[in-house]
């Protein structure tokens, strides 16, 4: 088995045992896998190149299909790869002839995008397709420019929760008390940004049976910000003193809705109650064109019941059922706003941004 290979199945086999576990480090884990795939691999043609992404992401989605950014980061990649192929092929020629301007076309294609990179004329002469005496020389004239679009990919989820935060003090004044739960990288950096402008109070819930709560209340705390660790039990007595409502994602879905930690049901169904603003930090990476199972508990991810409701307790064991979800499913209606690494968005233009950052054909890889 090729070394590549042997990469591909031993993130497959960690994502499968859930090794690696949480949005951002299974992208990045499947980013650096696929870098390793493309720069070995051996295609005549940008068809194959792409089947043999495809292939890669369908192995890693099929060992783990509840770590949606996964697959969102091979869709990624595609998109990436597609553009600066054309723009090695076609740059000259695109820049050159003006486009005609018409409505269908603006509909069909959404927001145009705007190409400020410099078209690589140097490369244009070497991607030959089929070339009968050296089959290796188109993938040898692409492979830099491929190289090229990964690192965007990177780059992007390297700095996705600096991104997030830069507008943090927009968001969050003065003497205000924000309510969040659970542990998010995400919230926990937009958060400490925002202490660095403003003085607020933060209201952490524990979050059980994980307890994620403790240590964000201890991470923010040591941060120099007035913290508050509370039980899950008084989430909606509080609500009435709250000003805004912070949460984390672990996936976007393209109508607006999301799977976010256990316990973040309540907390938006009292914030709706109170009329407090909902607002959630996620990178961009987490927006995702499929649809997980879900039903009322949340979605079709269950921790170890155990935790709940312990063994121990004997008779009762045996009378109830003991559900540990590990995420809640939030409708689109109870979300005010998404702050993600490319600006603030509703949750009615997320089906925008699935069609900016993936192309169609690659929803089902």
């Amino acid at each position: 088995m090729a070394p590549e290979q042997r990469s591909v199945e031993s993130l497959a086999s960690k994502l499968r045992r859930r090794q690696i576990v949480g949005s951002r480090a299974t992208a990045l884990e499947t980013l650096l896998v696929l870098r390793q795939v493309v720069s070995k691999a051996r295609f005549s043609n940008m068809d194959q190149l792409v089947e043999i992404i495809r292939s890669v992401g369908r192995r890693l989605v099929e060992a783990q299909p509840k770590e949606h950014s996964v697959g969102n980061t091979v869709r990624k990649v595609l998109h990436h790869i597609r553009e600066e192929y054309q723009t090695a092929t076609r740059g000259s020629a695109a820049v050159s002839v003006p486009q005609s301007f018409s409505i269908a076309k603006f509909v069909l294609l959404g927001q145009p995008r705007q190409h400020t990179l410099a078209p690589k004329a140097e490369s244009k002469g070497t991607l030959k397709e089929n070339d009968p005496d050296d089959p290796d020389s188109f993938a040898r004239g692409l492979k830099p420019v491929l190289m090229e679009a990964i690192q965007d990919v990177l780059d992007e989820l390297e700095t996705v929760y600096d991104n997030v935060s830069k507008n943090a003090k927009d968001h969050i004044h003065s003497d205000e008390i924000i309510l969040t739960l659970g542990m998010s990288k995400t919230v926990e950096a937009f958060l400490k940004s925002a202490a660095h402008h403003r003085k607020y109070t933060v209201i952490v819930a524990e979050t059980a049976p994980l307890y994620g709560g403790r240590e964000m209340a201890q991470s923010l705390s040591s941060a120099g910000i007035s913290t508050f660790l509370v039980p899950d039990s008084s989430i909606f007595a509080l609500m009435s003193r709250v000003n805004k409502v912070i949460l984390g994602a672990h996936a976007i879905f393209a109508n607006g809705g999301m799977f976010a930690t256990t316990g973040s049901l309540i907390a938006a169904t009292a914030a709706r109650a109170h009329s407090t603003p909902i607002v959630v930090c996620a990178g961009q990476f987490k927006i995702t064109p499929l649809w997980n199972l879900y039903h009322e508990y949340g979605a079709l991810d269950f921790g170890d019941p155990s935790s709940v409701l312990g063994f121990e307790e004997g008779d009762l064991v045996d009378k109830v059922e003991v559900v540990n979800p590990y995420y809640d499913y939030l409708r689109p209606e109870l979300i005010d706003a998404f702050i993600t690494n490319d600006g603030d968005h509703p949750p009615s233009s997320i089906y925008r941004l699935l069609k900016e950052t993936y192309d169609d054909e690659d929803n089902e890889l």
